[in-house]
């Protein structure tokens, strides 16, 4: 009975909170995303502009393999994933980026950032601060 009671209230807590942390999780993907194409070239962000998740942006980056970014960005401590959730622990190309017209060489380089409660801006400047050098290097090496 006390684990009902407590789940009912963690649901009030979240619904109050749902519309502000959605809002701020979205403002702090934008700067991420922002970030990123000022700060990398040759990236492209995929999916659509608005019609998305706040939390969630999918990134390619061009000349670069996505299991190597992953790797270097894993040993600054900072977790993402590669591909679309929906095709994550698989070696084949993202269905849905596919189908998204995204070329095979950009889905295969393709990293995707989740944000959550927990994230703040220090993380997003931590992530900026070694990204860029990550992909310079990673592109060099080819």
């Amino acid at each position: 009975m006390a684990g009902i009671v407590a789940l009912g209230r963690a649901c009030e807590l979240a619904q109050d909170s749902l519309l502000t942390e959605s809002a701020r999780i979205g403002a702090l993907r934008d700067l991420l995303e922002l970030g990123i194409i000022s700060t990398i070239p040759d990236v492209r962000i995929n999916g659509h502009k608005e019609k998305r998740l706040p939390n969630t942006s999918n990134i390619s980056f061009a000349g670069c393999e996505a299991d190597s970014l992953l790797a270097n960005l894993d040993l600054e401590g900072i977790m993402v994933s590669s591909g679309a959730a929906c095709s994550s622990g698989t070696l084949r190309v993202s269905h849905v980026l596919s189908a998204m017209g995204i070329e095979p060489a950009m889905a295969k380089a393709s990293l995707r950032f989740s944000l959550g409660r927990e994230n703040s801006e220090a993380d997003l400047d931590h992530l900026l601060g070694v990204l860029p050098g990550i992909v310079e290097r990673l592109r060099k090496s080819r």
